[in-house]
């Protein structure tokens, strides 16, 4: 395990459910895990029912379909394609919050710093609390909840948190290329007309090397 200014830093390579299971660090100390999945997976929120997923299409693609056991829709992880970072903190640390709703809004600064530094703008946080449509409740990147970032209407980093009374996880994930028909496809909903407007919804960022900056930006957060 590396640090990274009084924050333990991890690399995980793994299959999507095994990186999203719940195994908080052994230590008590502030932690960051760059993510990185084997293989695609579907990963829905925690209170998503399984039929929000066309399982035939999932089986023709091999996605393999996972829960996570934080909130909010269903994410498309493919290799490569995305950045994928975990923030855990443990109670006590200066920066809890009890308050669900603007507990991850340092996380958003730490983001918003990085993006800058790598020349994105018009960036600004959301606020308030979950809002959206029924397609925000099933694929993540189409609504918009506590602390997660956008460039101008577009989510850049989208942000799901679960918490006991020991500790706080802020799971982050920026795309580097967004598949909205992959995406959609997945979906058992996808064919409604009404889930055109949603395919534009994603400020990827390419190669830009954004997960650099925001470790940097959390050294200095």
């Amino acid at each position: 395990m590396n640090e990274v200014c009084g924050w333990a830093w991890r690399r995980r390579t793994g299959a999507a459910a095994d990186l999203h299971a719940w195994e908080p660090p052994e230590e008590s100390i502030p932690t960051v895990d760059s993510m990185n999945v084997e293989r695609a997976a579907l990963a829905l929120g925690s209170a998503q029912d399984d039929d929000v997923v066309d399982a035939d299409s999932a089986t023709r693609n091999g996605i393999e379909v996972v829960r996570r056991r934080s909130g909010g829709g269903a994410v498309l992880l493919v290799p490569d394609e995305h950045i994928w970072i975990d923030l855990w903190l443990p109670a006590g640390d200066c920066r809890w919050n009890d308050d669900v709703v603007v507990a991850s809004a340092w996380v958003a600064d730490v983001w918003i710093a990085a993006a800058r530094e790598v020349g994105l703008e018009n960036l600004r946080m959301h606020a308030g609390p979950q809002t959206g449509d029924d397609w925000a409740r099933e694929v993540c990147f189409t609504g918009a909840g506590p602390g997660e970032v956008f460039s101008g209407d577009r989510k850049l980093v989208g942000l799901s948190q679960r918490r006991t009374r020991d500790w706080a996880r802020f799971q982050c994930l920026v795309h580097r290329r967004w598949d909205s028909d992959a995406t959609f496809g997945l979906m058992a909903a996808a064919a409604a007309e009404d889930a055109v407007p949603y395919r534009s919804t994603v400020a990827s960022v390419g190669d830009l090397d954004l997960e650099l900056a925001f470790l940097r930006a959390l050294a200095l957060s």
